[in-house]
């Protein structure tokens, strides 16, 4: 499967075959979404967008991603966390050594089925 930016759900469902496509489609959009997220909060607490120059000199910037796996009904979800210089950056949505989510991926499903 491919990205899934700018396909609403049914595009999405037209796509799937099979029960494994389902799935497959669920886990990918629900890592998307984790994604977007991570991107959203560091973009917080730097004060400023991806590639920027307001990051220029700021004493603080990105500094590349680390990885982190987490266990998710889907399975196993590895996932990419923004990291700034200075390391203050704290995700909130999947907290430091946090290694599983209860609920979360219904909360993100149910938000993508109401557009």
């Amino acid at each position: 499967m491919q990205s899934f930016e700018n396909k609403t759900i049914r595009d999405l469902a037209r796509e799937c075959e099979s029960v494994d496509d389902i799935l497959s489609m669920m886990k990918v959009l629900f890592k998307e979404t984790l994604q977007l997220v991570f991107e959203a909060e560091i973009e917080e607490q730097l004060g400023y967008s991806k590639h920027s120059q307001l990051g220029n000199n700021s004493g603080n910037s990105r500094n590349g991603y680390s990885k982190k796996t987490i266990k998710t009904k889907f399975g196993n979800t590895q996932l990419h966390i923004p990291r700034d210089r200075k390391g203050e950056y704290e995700p909130q949505i999947v907290k430091k050594y946090e290694t599983s989510i209860n609920g979360l991926e219904e909360q993100i499903i149910a938000l993508y089925s109401k557009g």
